[in-house]
């Protein structure tokens, strides 16, 4: 069956109004599109789960900083339609700015504590914009369940935390990490790179690796970790750190000891692409 594309809310309103009354359960999956094996996953899930899935593409820009990548960020909606299509979704949501944002919008959704470190201290407001959003597709879809990727670890805990706090009536499913075969994560930002720089990104993910193997070989000491961890992206030429962190995996406070679940984020620019990676450690 071809998937519904809308381009509206009031078009995805009155199919969901429908689903409902069909007794369907429904699946959102939000993008920014340029979709890639990561999203494909989340997607796969999300159908596996539910009766209908809608799956949003969208660049949002109020989560983009003034010097951030708005503008460039990879699109290619055909693309995605195919994918999508393939995967077996049942409705694609692809808006335009101006159909999501009124002229004279005047409503953001801000976390405080848990958006503030990592790359909520780098990207002031980047995590109200996210929320905003997020809160705006929950609402039209009416969804049971919705799908994010753990590479963007702090969204995940940003998203649970504001369903939490706001009683939402909606799950919050967070998949694994989707990796090439060299262990880069998959991102759609990873096409800005060039092949030296695209050889040179997977550093961040041998870091992350020795980091782990050290708490689960018995170190918790959380700045023996982060040493080590910064210590092998520094030997990279092209790599510069944003940050190395560790810290506890609900709160996004910096831990010393890692003595409970611990969230371990980096964020590095190879060349001028910013790429961030981590992993969980779960106790």
């Amino acid at each position: 069956m071809e998937v519904i594309v809308a381009r509206t809310p009031k078009e995805v309103k009155e199919i969901i109004r429908d689903w409902k009354k069909q007794g369907y359960s429904i699946g959102l999956v939000p993008t920014m599109g340029y979709l890639h094996e990561g999203h494909g996953s989340l997607i796969e899930r999300a159908v596996k789960e539910n009766d209908k899935v809608m799956v949003s593409v969208f660049v949002n820009p109020i989560q983009f900083g003034p010097n951030e990548d708005l503008e460039t960020y990879p699109r290619d909606f055909d693309a995605d339609l195919q994918m999508i299509e393939k995967l077996g979704a049942d409705m694609v949501f692809h808006p335009e700015p101006s159909d999501m944002y009124a002229p004279d919008f005047s409503t953001t959704i801000s976390v405080a504590g848990v958006s503030e470190n990592l790359c909520g201290a780098r990207r002031p407001g980047h995590f109200n914009g996210v929320c905003t959003v997020v809160t705006k597709l929950f609402n039209l879809s009416e969804a049971d369940r919705a799908y994010f990727g753990q590479k963007d670890a702090q969204q995940l805990a940003v998203v649970r935390r504001m369903v939490r706090d706001l009683n939402a009536n909606i799950e919050i499913i967070g998949c694994p990490i989707i990796r090439e075969d060299d262990g880069l994560a998959k991102s759609s930002r990873n096409t800005y790179l060039n092949p030296d720089e695209r050889k040179a990104a997977t550093v961040l993910s041998k870091a992350l690796r020795t980091g782990k193997q050290m708490i689960e070989s018995g170190e918790k000491n959380a700045e023996v970790v982060k040493s080590k961890i910064t210590e092998i992206i520094s030997k990279e030429p092209l790599a510069k750190i944003d940050y190395v962190e560790i810290t506890d995996w609900n709160s996004i406070e910096p831990v010393d000891i890692i003595d409970r679940s611990t969230l371990c984020a980096i964020a590095v620019y190879i060349g001028n692409t910013r790429l961030i990676d981590n992993f969980i450690y779960e106790v």
